[in-house]
């Protein structure tokens, strides 16, 4: 079976485009995330203690989060990334220490799209 996945990402959400054998289905993965973090600490940080530990825990739930989103990939054999900012070089870093940066057939920078926009682009993609 050959199962192709496109991903649209971003640190507070995920939708997964997954195309095989049986069609397409479309996933939303949710971080959680605040689109700017705040996690409660005390403002009088010593040394920047406070700041270090809300970095400690907005890094600690993006890798949650990833190991999610990648949890969905497991048995992808070609994974395209595409989405606004960061996240998705992170997610690439991320699939690379995982041993599943082969299977990655590309990494675009695209706007906020919807979900029909984006499954679109998986099949414009996958489906030639």
């Amino acid at each position: 079976m050959k199962r192709q996945v496109g991903l649209w990402i971003d640190h507070r959400e995920t939708v997964v485009v997954v195309i095989g054998d049986k069609g397409e289905e479309t996933r939303r993965i949710e971080s959680g995330m605040e689109k700017h973090v705040r996690f409660s600490g005390g403002s009088g940080s010593e040394d920047g203690s406070a700041e270090d530990q809300r970095d400690r825990q907005f890094t600690g739930h993006l890798n949650r989060y990833y190991d999610e989103v990648i949890s969905h990939l497991r048995d992808a054999e070609s994974i395209l990334i595409f989405g606004p900012g960061e996240a998705k070089g992170e997610l690439e870093k991320r699939l690379a220490s995982k041993g599943l940066s082969g299977r990655i057939v590309g990494v675009e920078t695209v706007d906020k799209m919807t979900d029909r926009q984006i499954a679109a682009k998986v099949r414009q993609r996958f489906l030639k």
